[in-house]
């Protein structure tokens, strides 16, 4: 039912270190548009094993695949979730 549910979502092409990230974003998020900072989702218990340069590649990798984009009207490394898909 898992892989139904990430198939459903888009999240079956993602690589591993890309889908950790994408779900430690959402677990950040409170509210839709919500700004999320790349060091919050750096220091999430799912990222933590995954290296520096494979994170600012995977990060990288979501906002070119529209999951995740830069937060307007913020400095740098400021993210919002874009994906309409993924509500509560």
């Amino acid at each position: 039912m898992l892989q139904e549910m990430e198939q459903d979502l888009g999240l079956h092409d993602l690589s591993a270190a890309e889908r950790d990230i994408f779900l430690a974003a959402r677990g950040l998020t409170k509210n839709p548009g919500d700004v999320i900072r790349s060091d919050e989702i750096r220091s999430h218990k799912l990222i933590q094993s995954i290296a520096q340069a494979t994170y600012h590649r995977s990060l990288r990798a979501l906002v070119d695949k529209g999951l995740l984009r830069r937060a307007e009207g913020s400095k740098a490394k400021s993210y919002v979730l874009c994906s309409e898909k993924i509500e509560e």
